[in-house]
């Protein structure tokens, strides 16, 4: 079992987890993640490491299905039942140059780890975050220390940029003082701003997201393509090359359970307890 040592809500429906999980937290870098499942009847989850601190581990997710919703409910000194980790790849950090980090939505909670990582590895580190409005934007403050530069965005221009990443990103490439760029956000996202790339020659990571089950390689739910070859996501990923990856099938294989997570989520709410709702 794994407890709760701290919980905040740090947007509109997006939570912030510290769980004391010391063996994920001695040897979890950026990029890879956890798999949780909070009791013996729940569905696995994975949840990219946002942050490690001596044994506990952090992470960040929208409550939007039933176990994020579940998750969501829980409240600090309680205990979840696994949590299998690290698992994936870690982000390939070395001596690149001039770097951008790019976060969309949930995605902005991957960057800190990765630009702390970058830095300590001799590279100039710019982070660049969009959401579509000011109160969606996550951990600036901590992101600002992280990176050399912090540019914001926002779609409805609430805050900084009036506009998206990929605008941001198109005038560095132009400008051509990049080595290379993370991205990280949803799956639609990640493709149009790559975009601003394909042309360049610049490395171009971009973290997916499809679906997962054991987060080991065995079950191959998570498979994608990327180059024309099959790769499993868990275990070769789950970082890619943003220009070689199929981002048509990546979608549609991320809606095959739509309906099945919407008549989840409902039972969910038709039999949970209600306890305590009206006090």
């Amino acid at each position: 079992m794994y407890k709760i040592v701290k919980r905040d809500q740090i947007a509109d429906n997006i939570f912030e987890f510290w769980i004391n999980a010391p063996h994920v937290t001695k040897t979890g870098r950026a990029g890879q993640f956890v798999v949780l499942r909070i009791d013996e009847n729940g569905e696995r989850i994975p949840l990219t490491i946002s942050a490690t601190k001596g044994d506990d581990v952090r992470i960040v997710f929208m409550a939007t299905g039933k176990t994020t919703q579940q998750l969501a409910a829980m409240q600090v000194g309680e205990s979840i039942r696994d949590v299998a980790g690290p698992l994936g790849k870690p982000s390939d950090v070395k001596k690149w140059g001039r770097c951008a980090v790019i976060g969309g939505g949930v995605g902005i909670a991957c960057l800190p780890i990765l630009a702390r990582e970058l830095r300590e590895a001799g590279n100039d580190v710019t982070g660049i975050i969009g959401a579509r409005n000011e109160g969606l934007l996550l951990l600036e403050d901590e992101l600002r220390d992280a990176c050399d530069e912090l540019v914001i965005c926002t779609d409805d221009g609430s805050k900084g940029h009036h506009g998206y990443p990929a605008d941001v990103l198109k005038e560095m490439v132009s400008d051509q003082i990049l080595d290379a760029v993370w991205i990280i956000g949803p799956a639609i996202m990640m493709k149009i701003t790559s975009l601003a790339t394909f042309d360049s020659g610049i490395k171009t990571f971009v973290s997916l997201n499809p679906i997962m089950v054991d987060g080991t390689g065995m079950c191959g739910s998570c498979r994608v393509t990327i180059a024309g070859e099959m790769k499993f996501a868990c275990v070769d990923g789950p970082e890619f090359d943003a220009h070689e990856v199929d981002w048509d099938e990546l979608m549609n294989r991320q809606r095959t359970y739509t309906g099945q997570e919407k008549e989840s989520l409902e039972h969910y709410h038709e039999h949970k307890c209600h306890c305590g709702d009206h006090q």
